[in-house]
């Protein structure tokens, strides 16, 4: 690839050797940490660095989870959920019922199959009732297992939606798309305040079909969302009475025809 760059560099076409070089690339730029005399780097990310958090599934049983046994299984150490067309889920969630948190930095490793989507829930709520329709073919519905609150998207058969900020199940839907930093004050304001990156190139970080490592960051109202080491958004809500803003629980959602598993999930709670 260099020899190709440098070929069309001497000949001087350095348009087309640009156009060439960037078609050619399918992985994200690597990035260069300035090395300045009298200043230290922070450590780097070390994403099976466990020290001060616990594990909230045990890689064997659904113990202290709780969701739909019809869609959701344990399988290769893994918390699998599956929606088929003989058997659609609709939105469906499992969720951890061993504790609520509200500032901490959670992560875990997340891999979909198919077109259909998940996310991460966290500070999130069951049992509230459902502002969309759910389709009858679905038969009725048990709260418990449907989950309100801030969600860390990840579907990455969709363009845009993975890394996103979602308020599900509140009039608030996507506060901060991939790519955006935005504030606001629950679902009263948000305002775009600067931009992290293309929404189209960061979706190049995304691995579909493969496992990927997401985290997710709460403290107060800030929320940053981080997916195979790349910042993809962060919201700030400064509403303190907002559904963003209160303690919940950590859970797992399946949408449409799909497979989604999550493993290696930890969490350093903080309150």
């Amino acid at each position: 690839m260099r020899y190709i760059c440098r070929r069309f560099l001497m000949t001087g076409c350095l348009i087309v050797a640009i156009k060439l070089c960037i078609a050619q690339s399918t992985s994200p730029p690597t990035k260069t940490v300035p090395n300045v005399p009298g200043f230290t780097q922070p450590s780097s990310l070390d994403f099976n660095d466990h020290d001060g958090y616990v594990s909230l599934f045990n890689g064997k049983d659904l113990t202290n989870w709780d969701g739909n046994p019809k869609f959701w299984r344990v399988e290769e150490g893994a918390i699998v959920g599956e929606s088929t067309e003989k058997n659609p889920s609709g939105n469906s969630y499992i969720a951890y019922k061993g504790m609520k948190a509200k500032d901490f930095t959670l992560k875990f490793e997340i891999k979909v199959e198919g077109d259909g989507g998940s996310g991460i829930q966290y500070r999130s709520q069951t049992g509230i009732p459902w502002r969309s329709p759910i389709s009858a073919s679905l038969g009725p519905v048990n709260l418990n297992w449907m989950m309100t609150g801030p969600q860390a998207d990840f579907w990455p058969a969709a363009q845009y939606w993975t890394g996103q900020f979602y308020s599900e199940n509140t009039p608030m839907r996507i506060l901060a798309w991939r790519g955006q930093v935005v504030e606001g004050y629950g679902n009263k304001s948000k305002r775009l305040m600067g931009n992290i990156g293309d929404i189209i190139d960061l979706g190049k970080y995304v691995k579909k079909d493969g496992w990927n490592e997401y985290t997710v960051i709460a403290r107060g109202g800030v929320f940053i969302h981080i997916i195979n080491g790349q910042l993809m958004a962060v919201m700030v809500d400064d509403d303190p009475k907002s559904s963003n803003n209160q303690p919940g629980y950590i859970g797992i959602e399946i949408e449409q025809i799909t497979k989604v598993a999550v493993r290696n999930i930890w969490i350093k709670k903080l309150n």
